[in-house]
């Protein structure tokens, strides 16, 4: 006998998920895919870590549309519809809710940092980033001629990335390269590792969860894990955790395939579940 579809979902159940650098407002924010994929899911916490709303751009020109606003309402109902605690934590391009913090709005949290403790146990320290990098921490005119620069290079990148679907080439992502090269140029200034390692240790935490650099990554720096959830601008990645507690990064693709997956098994269930008709 299948599942009872009265105990299956037809959404992924997740314990927690870390989204960051959403950049709502402006044009290349791909909102539209974040809403297909918030819809197929649900999580214990969500983890908003930083730059969700770029107010930098929103300044400069707003891109803001329908899509941007689906992404906020689908956050506030999974608050109230699904139980969802939201943690909403400061970036370098949404810092307007510094001067709110910290405060709790029902369900939803706003903050500087975060501790999450993982299902078996571990301690993850969540910050967006930004405190880690020395050009935006103490140089916020040269970060703001590097946005200006990245939002020109995404520019380039759209029509490049043209070129290369006519040729039959796959995605390249020009910008990433680019910033990558300049942040590997400027590293020994940050001393990003370094960084990371001891304000994890002054936390009692065995993790950092990061965003800021638009690169997901899960690796070990020392003895403390680094994760970052990368971007919903290029890579469409976030950090999920499994209800056994189990923290990985997963990128769009893989989270399409479980929604699916996961509403095609429900549908079974319920179809299975449907009394004969009576004659």
């Amino acid at each position: 006998m299948d599942a009872n579809p009265a105990t299956l979902s037809a959404k992924v159940h997740f314990r927690t998920v870390v989204l960051s650098d959403l950049h709502l407002g402006t044009k290349d924010a791909q909102a539209r895919s974040l809403v297909d994929v918030l819809r197929g899911l649900k999580c214990d916490k969500l983890i908003l870590n930083g730059d969700i709303i770029d107010l930098w751009s929103l300044k400069r020109k707003n891109h803001w549309g329908p899509a941007h606003t689906a992404v906020i309402r689908r956050f506030l109902k999974m608050a109230e519809k699904d139980g969802t605690r939201v943690v909403y934590l400061r970036g370098n391009h949404d810092d307007f809710i510094r001067h709110l913090i910290p405060i709790s709005l029902d369900r939803i949290e706003l903050a500087e940092e975060h501790i999450h403790e993982s299902a078996d146990g571990r301690r993850y320290l969540c910050i967006h980033g930004d405190v880690f990098d020395t050009i935006t921490a103490k140089m916020r005119w040269l970060a703001v001629i590097g946005d200006v620069s990245y939002q020109f290079l995404l520019n380039i990148n759209r029509f490049y990335n043209r070129w290369r679907a006519w040729r039959g080439k796959e995605y390249f992502s020009l910008s990433q390269a680019i910033k990558g090269k300049v942040k590997q140029a400027v590293s020994f200034i940050s001393r990003f590792e370094e960084h990371i390692q001891t304000l994890a240790s002054r936390r009692g935490c065995e993790g950092v969860m990061c965003g800021h650099i638009h690169k997901a990554e899960d690796r070990l720096m020392g003895e403390v894990r680094y994760l970052n959830s990368g971007d919903w601008v290029e890579s469409l990645t976030a950090i999920v955790e499994e209800m056994d507690g189990t923290i990985r990064v997963v990128d769009q693709a893989e989270l399409l395939r479980r929604i699916a997956a996961q509403r095609a098994a429900y549908e079974k269930a319920k179809s299975a579940q449907v009394p004969l008709a009576v004659a």
